[in-house]
């Protein structure tokens, strides 16, 4: 067994949990970037794997963020960057939930002593094929210790597995779900925490297993759920122009006139560097970037 596939092995099963509860991050319609951009030096014998999910973040995001950094071995006092900041998704209405599945990230908005604040959280989804639907649902039922009912469609691949999953360990659901008013959409758990930004799942959208209890505790029946693509996203803070560019390879947009256009739309075309928004629609490393003159 070659060294990488032995730290994919060592990966499948559940192997930490984080101990930071999600932040909630206040923003306003002049304020659309929350969060910082971190650094972190890697410990000995670390992996992205590890390091993502101990910052609340995603493998899609760490690797987009240090391409040059091998995600499994990244080498000890190695320094990386940590893509904790965000570009509030652009919807009609900031409320309820709102996934991101260019940059698998769910975000959650509430209202807090006047205060308008988001958490978010980093999501697997749907693979090719199975692709996670865009859309406005709301959640029809929130499930503690679900039962995981084997769709045909899996059946067919894995005619081993049994029609029902008990509650446990072995559960691809973890230990919360909530179904979607489309039903056969569920936002969970999972039992291999690896999979959280990638697309993994038959359409459902997975989270790490401390964040799911989170996201469980907070919403309730009826919360909207808005579910949309954008690879692209601009927003603002302290009077400066930001930029964020996700790789999705299952969008065939031109990057540049998806930028453009959003920022013409918010009349921050004229105020922008041009050079510094050719570098990031460049990069696309998924992280904001000052693009103002």
């Amino acid at each position: 067994m070659n060294i990488r596939l032995a730290v994919l092995v060592i990966f499948s099963v559940p192997f930490f949990t984080s101990s930071a509860n999600a932040q909630a991050f206040s923003f306003s319609e002049t304020k659309t970037v929350i969060g910082m951009t971190g650094t972190h030096t890697v410990e000995k014998n670390e992996s992205l794997i590890e390091i993502a999910r101990k910052f609340g973040l995603g493998f899609n995001e760490i690797t987009a963020a240090n391409p040059a950094v091998d995600p499994f071995i990244p080498g000890a006092e190695t320094a990386i960057t940590l893509p904790t900041s965000w570009i509030l998704p652009d919807v009609e209405s900031r409320s309820g939930i709102v996934i991101n599945l260019s940059e698998m990230r769910l975000y959650y908005f509430l209202k807090k002593n006047g205060s308008d604040l988001a958490m978010t959280f980093p999501i697997g989804i749907g693979t090719e094929g199975n692709d996670t639907p865009e859309g406005i649902f709301s959640v029809a039922e929130k499930i503690e210790k679900p039962s995981w009912h084997v769709p045909e469609s899996i059946l067919k691949e894995k005619p081993d597995l049994p029609r029902v999953v008990p509650p446990g360990p072995d559960n691809p659901l973890g230990s919360h779900a909530l179904r979607l008013s489309r039903g056969d959409i569920l936002i969970h758990g999972t039992n291999r925490p690896y999979g959280v930004g990638r697309r993994v799942s038959h359409g459902c959208i997975r989270l790490y297993p401390e964040h799911i209890s989170q996201v469980f505790r907070l919403v309730t029946n009826g919360t909207k759920v808005t579910i949309v693509k954008q690879p692209v996203k601009v927003g603002k803070r302290d009077g400066r122009i930001y930029l964020e560019v996700h790789k999705d390879k299952s969008m065939k947009i031109n990057f540049f006139d998806e930028a453009v256009g959003l920022l013409r739309k918010k009349n921050l075309y004229e105020d922008i560097d041009k050079e510094k928004m050719l570098s990031a629609l460049r990069a696309k490393q998924g992280i904001p970037v000052d693009i103002s003159r």
